[in-house]
């Protein structure tokens, strides 16, 4: 009984040393679980989108996308999404299949493809990854410990924004 108690001691006691030393090596430009939302600014639906491969959703979390612990200069992030104007495409329902495949049709040539490289702006401490959708396809990060509507927070445009008439 002793010997056994002597190797699991020695098993916790080597464990306890290698944790130790995953934390220390974590505070040089380690990397977290942050969870990941989107907030739609325009008046077309953002239907899907990821970031560095991590997939998102507009007005929800998802767990996680990976954040550097400390920010650096220079962060940046590759989002790609999918958006599509708000036309009711109305839903035939299953029973007419040619009338249900035109439906599909015209609902996917409806979507466009986005991608964007877009700065992490600097942040003290990792919170939620937040990507916020602009009109003219325009897209703006933040990794900011608050949220969108409150005085702090570092995004202000407001929410269901016209497409201008011309983008630069």
């Amino acid at each position: 009984m002793n010997k056994i108690l002597r190797n699991c001691g020695g098993v916790l006691m080597l464990l306890a040393l290698l944790t130790t030393g995953f934390t220390a090596a974590a505070r040089d430009g380690a990397s977290s679980g942050a969870n990941l939302t989107g907030v739609n600014h325009t008046q077309k639906e953002i239907t899907s989108f990821t970031v560095n491969g991590y997939r998102g959703q507009v007005g929800g979390y998802t767990c996680c996308v990976m954040l550097q612990d400390k920010w650096v200069s220079g962060m940046k992030v590759n989002i790609e999404w999918k958006s599509a104007s708000k036309n009711t495409h109305s839903f035939p329902g299953y029973a007419d299949e040619r009338k249900y495949k035109e439906w599909e049709k015209s609902v996917k040539d409806d979507y466009v493809f986005h991608s964007a490289v877009v700065d992490i702006p600097k942040y003290s401490k990792a919170c939620d990854l937040v990507i916020h959708f602009l009109p003219c396809d325009q897209v703006k990060a933040t990794a900011a410990c608050s949220v969108y509507g409150r005085g702090d927070y570092p995004i202000k445009e407001p929410l269901n924004m016209p497409e201008p008439k011309t983008c630069q």
